[in-house]
């Protein structure tokens, strides 16, 4: 039976009679309301007067191209990078206004401008909308993008997976952004600290929010881990052995690993939680047989994994940028794969490190201890192998570069304060202050430079032409300097004693390094500006910042950078037959790089489908209504949900296949240059038309060109 509720509650709206108490007005809401009623009637008003909304939904709403769900997934997290950000501008601007006993308060604030009832959430929105909402997708996006590329694929082994995994990933995002309008959010935190998220002390809407939304969008995470395995294993291009995998593919092999056997276990923990919340068992409660520390324990479980879930991928983008821009190949290609799967393998044995203050033996704490340092060894060999990668390279410093440096220097800084972290007498000084939050910053900061530095990289192979080498160094450096300017007052105010998610301050010593860090979130802001006019600008100027070569960077090395520039919705015109680790420097040697297969063969494509979108519609209407417990609407929502997924199974999708003639005469539209040479110059291609015969082909990596 549910559980007996505090407020309104009937059969046929659940508790939507809580939105006709007033309990909260602030400013603060109603602008963020206007500014996306605004944007998004803008936006509905130019696909009307442009009559785009056929191309919408038969172009992007229905495809099942793995570039295109990709780029989605990138564009769903930078909106809620955004977000994400402006909570971090309210944060910061908070805590620099509410210093001492004498500070000001409006909007019904007592200090600053922001209640403790709604800063609460914002950190809770901010935290988890940062991990799950922005970071996460762009990663899976850029996987999505480049995996299938650079082994030779034509698309996802399952495209109607990862179509239907980026629909769920959308369905979380919008509950937390109806979250900000329609109810409130969680202000338990983004770990969701037990027992704040027992019914009892959180009897609103909002930590419902918090789990539904987790919960919707890990069923999409996996199912994409579970593509991303399927898809390095059993579409590689013939000659793609293990070895010649390109480590970004074997970064998201590992991380697709961990995604798959980790966000099991928290929805196992959200589903305990939500028997918790839904039907009153008491499996993190104090009392009647729970154990809160049980909930700690699951959500850590999950939670470290997640840290080397999103890391490794951004492991990946260095390891592909610095070669390219050093002009040489990647230094100790082997071990690099083995300490990528080592970084995976350890991940699953420091999650204790969390909460090391909790009292635990001195052989628990010094387990955990040994193995969170053990974790340096798979990552100095890393930063050690790009260093010796540009160690006597040809090293150019474009934009890609800088981001790519930087983040080397951030995980150097970010490795060392892990290590202080990971000694429980330092643990037990500097927990829960605001020293960890600038660490675990300090490794999302390393992400985020990884992640910019590939979208540069790889944006022209996607769109055909460069963005803005100006706009983007600007970007770049305002960037930085906010990270300065943001971080390493936080680093000070940490071992300063300041502790984490304060309302007010009530140290007035703090607050000079307090400004410093609101001074690093103004350059944040203003770089957000000038990101935004560097994409417009690199799109109207698109036609002089058109690549024309299908290697954007003159020194690219891996398989993605064989095919056109942009790429071609069936990916290879001919499925390319691998000859070394380095296969685009290896043809560059071979003089075979630009030449044409002698034919052509049948294509065969996956139809593009609605069914995705649709099922995540009732996957949202299913979710809302549990949030707010309308149960006869979930249970519709929720039939209609497997309904659709046998119809889907049941429905057979034969697919279409395009001609050998319209293959040849796209090529021929698309590369005429390449035409030519071959018709003054033919050289047989082989039967498969994918690469030209050499049984003298190198085994393993090329040596530097």
């Amino acid at each position: 039976m549910p559980v007996h509720l505090q407020g309104p509650w009937n059969e046929l709206f659940g508790r939507l009679g809580l939105l006709l108490i007033p309990h909260y007005n602030n400013p603060v809401i109603f602008f963020a309301f206007m500014l996306v009623t605004v944007g998004g009637t803008a936006v509905l008003t130019t696909l009307t007067i442009l009559g785009r909304w056929g191309w919408l939904w038969r172009d992007w709403l229905t495809t099942v191209d793995h570039k295109k769900i990709g780029i989605m997934y990138v564009l769903i997290g930078l909106v809620m990078l955004f977000r994400g950000f402006f909570d971090a501008l309210m944060i910061r601007s908070q805590q620099a206004l509410a210093v001492g006993p004498n500070s000001p308060g409006v909007l019904g604030a007592l200090h600053g401008y922001l209640p403790p009832f709604h800063l609460d959430q914002v950190w809770t929105a901010h935290g988890m909308i940062m991990i799950l909402l922005a970071v996460t997708p762009i990663l899976i996006g850029m996987m999505n993008l480049i995996v299938p590329l650079q082994i030779g694929a034509r698309d996802m082994a399952y495209p109607y997976l990862n179509a239907l995994g980026l629909w769920l990933t959308a369905v979380s995002a919008a509950l937390v952004m109806i979250a900000l309008f329609v109810g409130d959010f969680s202000h338990a935190g983004w770990v969701g600290l037990a027992p704040l998220t027992e019914l009892a002390y959180s009897p609103g809407v909002g930590v419902d929010y918090w789990i539904w939304s987790i919960q919707i969008g890990s069923i999409g995470t996996t199912l994409g881990s579970i593509n991303i395995i399927a898809t390095i294993i059993k579409m590689r291009a013939p000659g793609m052995k293990w070895f010649r995998l390109p480590i970004f593919t074997w970064t998201s092999m590992a991380t697709s690993i961990i995604g798959l056997t980790s966000f099991p276990v928290l929805g196992v923990a959200l589903s305990l939680l939500t028997f918790d919340r839904y039907l009153g068992t008491h499996f993190f409660t104090a009392g009647l047989g729970g154990d809160l520390m049980m909930y700690t324990n699951l959500f850590w479980i999950w939670g470290h994994p997640e840290v080397y879930f999103v890391v490794l991928p951004a492991f990946g983008f260095l390891s592909e940028i610095i070669p390219t821009f050093s002009r040489k190949p990647l230094f100790g290609y082997t071990t690099m794969v083995l300490a990528s799967f080592s970084i995976a393998g350890v991940s699953w044995l420091v999650w204790l490190h969390h909460f090391f203050t909790m009292g635990a033996s001195p052989k628990v704490l010094a387990f955990y201890s040994i193995t969170t340092m053990l974790v340096g060894i798979p990552t100095g060999v890393k930063v050690f192998n790009w260093v010796f990668t540009m160690y006597r390279g040809r090293i150019r410093m474009e934009v890609p570069m800088l981001w790519a440096v930087t983040s080397v220097f951030l995980l150097i800084i970010g490795g060392m304060t892990g290590m202080m972290l990971s000694i429980p007498a330092i643990n037990y000084i500097v927990h829960n202050s605001v020293f960890v939050v600038a660490h675990f910053h300090n490794m999302f900061m390393v992400i985020t430079y990884a992640a910019f530095g590939a979208i540069v990289f790889w944006w022209p192979k996607v769109f055909g032409f460069k963005l803005d080498e100006r706009l983007g160094r600007m970007f770049f450096w305002l960037f930085s300097t906010g990270t300065a300017l943001v971080f390493l007052p936080m680093y000070t105010l940490g071992l300063m004693g300041m502790t984490r998610r304060l309302d007010y301050i009530s140290h007035p010593s703090w607050w000079p390094l307090l400004l410093i860090e609101l001074c690093g979130i103004g350059f944040y802001l203003v770089s957000v500006f000038v990101f935004l006019g560097m994409i417009y600008v690199s799109y109207r100027d698109r036609a002089s910042n058109a690549v024309t070569a299908d290697d954007a960077w003159g020194t690219s090395r891996s398989l993605e950078w064989l095919t056109h520039t942009p790429v071609p919705f069936y990916n290879f015109a001919v499925t390319p037959i691998v000859h070394a680790l380095d296969e685009v420097v290896w043809r560059r040697e071979q003089g075979t790089l630009d030449r044409q297969p002698e034919r052509y063969t049948d294509i065969h494509m996956p139809n593009n489908t609605g069914m995705p979108i649709i099922i995540s519609g009732f996957t949202l209407i299913c979710g809302f209504s549990m949030v707010w417990r309308i149960y006869w609407l979930a249970l519709v929502s929720f039939i209609a949900i497997i309904a659709l997924v046998l119809i889907r199974s049941f429905t057979k999708n034969p697919g279409y296949v395009i001609t050998a003639e319209a293959i040849g005469e796209l090529e021929r539209t698309s590369r005429p240059h390449r035409q030519t040479e071959e018709i003054e110059n033919p050289v047989s291609m082989g039967t498969g038309g994918g690469s030209m015969p050499n049984h003298g082909a190198p085994a393993a990596r090329h040596p530097d060109y």
